[in-house]
């Protein structure tokens, strides 16, 4: 009986402790990871803003990335979302100035960058819908999917414009907090939108290539 005790004792200890240790991440699970971020490191190396394109793709290093296509989906994602957050931002500030006197001039401008950045919005919004049509057509490679990646490029490249628009409304360094912090937003769409154009391009490139030689068989 104190033989079994005792067993009994070293079995529950041994239970306790193994409960009682972290769950480390497997090592398929830590090199899958490993993969994704080399992935995601050497796609942006092409980008403008190469840090930000590894930080802004990082956070979906446990999503599956292994192609082209999933960096321009999430790459748009992202540029979305600072979009959208840029807006609200934008929104509350010409609220604010609309209820100052003298400052009709600082609200003309704000209120210009509401509408370019919401046509950013509306323009990636347009965009990921498009991307979508073109991952389902990616087995025929035509016109009709030319036309699907055109359409593309050119939404993404308007979004890109109209950020880049908002941010040279405040021209020089001699700007109040609020232009500045605006300034930095504005611009953070920009480079997140840049970057989601550069790589939606080496994306769609392939079948540009692809429906060339295609067109140029006899």
């Amino acid at each position: 009986m104190a033989q079994l005790n005792l067993t009994l004792v070293i079995f529950l200890s041994l239970l306790f402790s193994i409960l009682a240790t972290p769950v480390e991440p497997s090592t398929l699970t830590r090199h899958k990871n490993s993969q994704t971020m080399t992935y995601i490191e050497s796609s942006c190396n092409g980008t403008l803003y190469p840090n930000l394109c590894i930080r802004c793709l990082a956070q979906y290093v446990k999503s599956t990335i292994n192609s082209p296509q999933h960096l321009a989906q999430y790459a748009l994602s992202v540029s979305l979302s600072r979009a959208l957050h840029t807006r609200v931002y934008l929104l509350k500030v010409a609220k604010e100035l609309k209820a100052i006197k003298n400052s009709k001039r600082e609200y003309q401008i704000v209120q210009d960058c509401v509408n370019q950045i919401t046509d950013s919005v509306n323009q990636i919004s347009q965009a990921m819908k498009e991307l979508r049509k073109l991952n389902k057509r990616e087995s025929t490679i035509d016109d009709n999917m030319l036309w699907h990646i055109s359409n593309v490029e050119t939404w993404v490249s308007t979004a890109l414009t109209d950020a880049s628009s908002c941010v040279y409304s405040f021209p020089g360094n001699r700007m109040s907090k609020r232009a500045a912090a605006i300034k930095v937003k504005a611009m953070d769409v920009a480079e997140h939108t840049s970057n989601a154009l550069f790589l939606f391009h080496k994306y769609a490139s392939r079948y540009q290539k692809a429906a060339t030689r295609t067109t140029k068989k006899p």
